[in-house]
């Protein structure tokens, strides 16, 4: 089932009289995919996943995503796969928002359930299956990762948003804070994807502008975003993502926490040239 804490798309397919969504945006510094667009016409099908769907939100293109690409990915009960990377080069972190799909992962096993977290790291051996009655739905986060000599590949993990402390941010009272699911001290990883959690009312409190490429997956409540130059609406279910050095600040909304997945690449020195294999 779908839990409260993580919103969930359905797809479906508007009616002829239905009103057209207005807020989808692509620009050369940010992109908004409203939760309305994400319906059945738009789901992709990947090679060796049966009875599998996806909502690709980003991928690597000129213009666009550079370092990753994030799926929402559908299992119907019965499907699953057992070769899901076709690249054994790619990292990749999935992260559980409804039923309860069965993972293996370097030979062990795990029971997933909505708030879980798994870190794939480069050369793993994985599979995935819903061998449940409900759909299984999770976020897929893949790049290809970027190896240091000296430094060892990171270790693959299992883990959850429950069992893991959020970090407040000083001099917030607990008003904003982040569940890192990984040590930011820790040099392998290259990339993270964390939850941001604000209390009503709560914000970024100037514009943030870094070199960090962002994904933002809303799991809950309503904020007003700043994208570049444009304050945006946005509610569970929207995707956004920033370009390198996009201005970001949010202000949240409504009565309850507003609370994202947000994905950005780390720990690596800025590329001078093409990466040669």
């Amino acid at each position: 089932m779908a839990d409260p804490l993580y919103f969930t798309p359905e797809g479906g397919h508007h009616s002829q009289d239905a009103n057209l969504p207005e807020r989808a945006v692509f620009t050369a510094a940010y992109a908004v995919i409203p939760h309305e667009v994400m319906q059945d016409i738009v789901t992709s099908a990947l090679p060796f996943w049966t009875d599998t769907r996806a909502w690709i939100l980003a991928r690597p293109l000129s213009g666009f995503a550079e370092t990753f690409s994030q799926y929402v990915v559908e299992v119907s009960p019965g499907g699953g796969s057992n070769t899901p990377e076709p690249d054994q080069k790619a990292e990749a972190v999935l992260f559980v928002t409804s039923g309860t799909p069965d993972l293996t992962l370097n030979g062990k096993s795990y029971k997933l359930t909505p708030g879980a977290f798994v870190f794939i790291g480069p050369d793993s051996d994985w599979t995935l299956h819903n061998k449940s009655p409900q759909n299984a739905t999770f976020h897929w986060f893949r790049k290809r990762y970027e190896p240091v000599d000296g430094l060892d590949a990171p270790p693959s993990f299992v883990s959850a948003d429950h069992e893991t402390t959020s970090v407040e941010m000083p001099d917030t009272d607990g008003g904003w804070a982040t569940t890192r699911f990984i040590d930011p001290a820790d040099m392998r990883y290259d990339m993270h994807v964390n939850i941001v959690t604000f209390k009503p009312g709560c914000r970024i409190p100037f514009a943030e502008t870094h070199v960090m490429e962002h994904g933002i997956y809303i799991l809950q409540g309503t904020a007003k975003y700043l994208l570049n130059t444009d304050w945006i609406d946005v509610q569970p279910g929207d995707f956004l993502w920033l370009r390198a050095f996009c201005p970001q600040a949010c202000v949240a909304t409504g009565t309850g926490p507003f609370r994202y997945l947000l994905y950005k690449d780390v720990n690596r020195h800025p590329r001078l040239g093409p990466v040669v294999s």
